[in-house]
């Protein structure tokens, strides 16, 4: 996307847009995601997607803009992690909506656990991220400087060893807008094939699945390192 965002840049950077603004449209693209799967069949989940990946082209653009102007700041930077929670949250949310299929009900048939497992889904991804943006606050309200990168390796051999597995089958990742969304496209192609929501339904568990186990490994990973020292 950066080969994308750097070629969009020069035409942006001599508007009155500013950086916070591109940032405002990168939440409202993310948001627009997760309610553009509540649209059925493959037009949703497509729609979906490419509105993930305009979320992306933004979220690469406000800074390169910011940065070219010179116009950085702490509350582009806030804006910008409070973007990536909301997307990501309304993205996992509209999966879990699309599996419950709210909109085809015939009588009781609305079956809301799906629902239900996709807002799962989102608060896991949503913890993910807040476990790793607490260790700075906790370290500021102690007065102790930004963590270095090699203060996260757990001091245990054998849970650095689990965290470079996991880091290297990558499955945490899932959870994330871009690959979320990758996934919702490809159970949408699976299900017509069957003609139901098969497929949709078992990406919605996965997906929950893994944001709870991933929120609980990563807590560890943090207690068990030097990020809190």
């Amino acid at each position: 996307m950066r080969e994308i965002s750097l070629r969009c840049d020069p035409y942006l950077v001599n508007t009155r847009i500013t950086p916070n603004q591109l940032t405002y449209l990168m939440v409202v693209a993310g948001i627009l995601a997760g309610a553009a799967l509540l649209v059925p069949g493959l037009t949703g989940a497509l729609l979906g997607a490419v509105l993930i990946q305009l979320y992306l082209l933004l979220d690469c653009v406000d800074g390169e803009v910011a940065r070219w102007r010179g116009q950085t700041s702490i509350t582009g930077v806030y804006l910008d992690r409070v973007g990536h929670y909301l997307c990501e949250a309304a993205l996992l949310v509209g999966f879990g909506v699309r599996a419950a299929d709210v909109f085809h009900q015939e009588g009781d048939s609305t079956n809301w656990m799906w629902a239900f497992l996709g807002t799962l889904a989102a608060l896991g991804a949503i913890l993910i991220k807040a476990e790793t943006d607490l260790v700075d606050v906790a370290r500021a309200r102690s007065g102790l400087p930004a963590v270095k990168d090699e203060a996260a390796t757990p001091r245990s051999s054998g849970i650095a060893l689990a965290r470079k597995a996991a880091a290297a089958l990558k499955f945490h990742r899932l959870v994330g807008g871009v690959e979320a969304s990758l996934v919702i496209l490809l159970v949408a192609l699976l299900d017509l094939t069957r003609g139901d929501l098969f497929f949709t339904r078992l990406g919605v568990a996965v997906l929950a699945a893994i944001a709870i186990v991933q929120t609980l490994l990563h807590l560890v990973s943090i207690l068990a390192s030097s990020r809190l020292k």
